[in-house]
């Protein structure tokens, strides 16, 4: 079993970006106190409407000059607006690679932290075959800006988010972006969602020392998982790649991130 604690080395200008950034981890779920003082420092788009579609496609350049390569992720991160899944007070921040706060204690992952897992998950072996991601699990929805994505992207989502407000505040900000089959369910995500199983790729937002077993069970022969897990190794929390062939398990270990704990139960 291999494991590779960070990503591949990248070519040229990315490599260089990436070192200035030096050891600093990908954080999608910082404290709230940090991301709305991201936020404030952060200079709104200039010249060009939110609603514009140039707009998220220069986020997407963004991502692709940082060495994302992922066509069908830089695709539906062109298409999906993520300032509608945002309080209207941090709109303008809504292109700009931060997290930002959506209550409850919670924040909307960076958009290159959302790339990067949607990049690892469209590795699978069902995805390369099918040009898509086919039966996706999110554990997580948040305020649904991922959700959205994967509707891109997947023939048939389902996700799980455990506190009700944002549950709620999700089916709002989600109507309208369903491009493929999407069912939203209030529940304990460490249960995964057992009745529309098995997934050919499951993803998670929330992290603990396992992956939980349901998770495993539910996903098909062929599939991926790719979900932030703790790794006495690395010293705190990396992203796991699960994949189930031929019965096997296998894993690896990339990027060091941060989200937030993965809790029993609903609130």
């Amino acid at each position: 079993m291999t494991r590779a604690r960070f990503p591949a080395a990248l070519d040229g200008g990315a490599k260089a970006r990436r070192a200035e950034r030096g050891s600093e981890l990908l954080r999608p779920q910082r404290l709230l106190e940090e991301a709305a003082r991201d936020a404030a420092r952060r200079a709104p788009p200039s010249g060009l409407g939110l609603d514009s579609q140039a707009v998220r496609q220069r986020m997407a350049d963004r991502l692709r000059a940082d060495g994302l390569s992922c066509e069908p992720v830089l695709q539906a991160l062109a298409t999906v607006p993520r300032h509608e899944f945002v309080d209207s007070a941090l709109a303008n921040q809504a292109y700009e690679d931060t997290a930002l706060p959506i209550g409850h204690g919670q924040t909307i992952s960076k958009p290159s932290v959302v790339a990067r897992m949607l990049e690892l998950l469209f590795g699978g072996d069902n995805a390369r075959a099918s040009g898509q991601l086919g039966r996706v699990l999110e554990i997580g929805t948040g305020c649904g800006y991922q959700a959205a994505l994967l509707s891109q992207l997947a023939r048939r989502v389902v996700s799980v988010e455990r506190i009700e407000p944002l549950h709620r505040k999700a089916r709002e900000n989600l109507h309208g972006w369903r491009r493929s089959e999407l069912r939203l369910v209030f529940g304990d995500g460490r249960l995964g969602h057992a009745p529309n199983a098995p997934y050919d790729s499951i993803v998670a937002a929330a992290g603990g020392e396992a992956l939980p077993a349901a998770w495993i069970e539910q996903l098909a022969e062929g599939g991926r998982l790719v979900a932030p897990m703790h790794d006495a190794a690395a010293g705190g929390q990396v992203l796991c790649v699960l994949d189930r062939r031929g019965g096997l398990i296998e894993r690896r270990f990339h990027d060091a991130v941060h989200f937030v704990p993965l809790k029993s139960g609903t609130q």
